[in-house]
């Protein structure tokens, strides 16, 4: 994977997407990432992807990437917790945008120069197991009566702010 620079920095930030239930949070996170010069997208579990089951283009997830989903590669993958190992063996930081109690304020964190960042599901989040291993979980304070942000808008909201934007 090349690096690609990042603001003033040259950075292979990645991103894991687990079991994202909309087409259209995972069509604004491709045309976020493609903005701000994401290496990779990887797509888990019930996370739609830019292709249908027949190797077409799914016309609802363009519809929002605006040509995103071509321009930023990603992978399906089917254990996406072997691929976290993978990555963390390969000196990748894992953050992840989370709610819990060892989160800390997504404005303390700044992402190293080999990065992979997970979102999870709108309702039910990341699963444990996703946090375990993170090495730092991010959350976006909240100040409304909501307890959450729309993921996609999370996406976007944490990642100009940990990449220095």
């Amino acid at each position: 994977m090349i690096s690609k620079k990042i603001g003033s920095r040259k950075c292979d930030v990645r991103l894991l997407l687990v079991d994202i239930r909309s087409v259209h949070n995972v069509g604004s996170i491709f045309r976020t990432a493609e903005t701000l010069g994401v290496s990779k997208i990887y797509c888990a579990g019930t996370t739609p992807v830019p292709l249908d089951r027949f190797k077409r283009k799914r016309k609802d997830l363009a519809k929002v990437a605006l040509g995103a989903e071509e321009l930023v590669p990603w992978e399906y993958v089917s254990k996406p917790a072997a691929l976290v190992r993978k990555l963390k063996d390969e000196d990748f930081q894992v953050v992840a945008v989370e709610q819990s109690k060892r989160s800390v304020d997504y404005k303390r964190v700044r992402l190293r120069e080999r990065a992979l960042v997970i979102l999870g599901n709108e309702v039910t989040g990341l699963p444990a197991q996703f946090l375990r291993s993170a090495d730092v979980i991010a959350e976006i304070p909240l100040n409304g009566k909501k307890e959450s942000l729309n993921v996609s808008v999370a996406a976007g909201v944490a990642l100009y702010r940990m990449l220095g934007q």
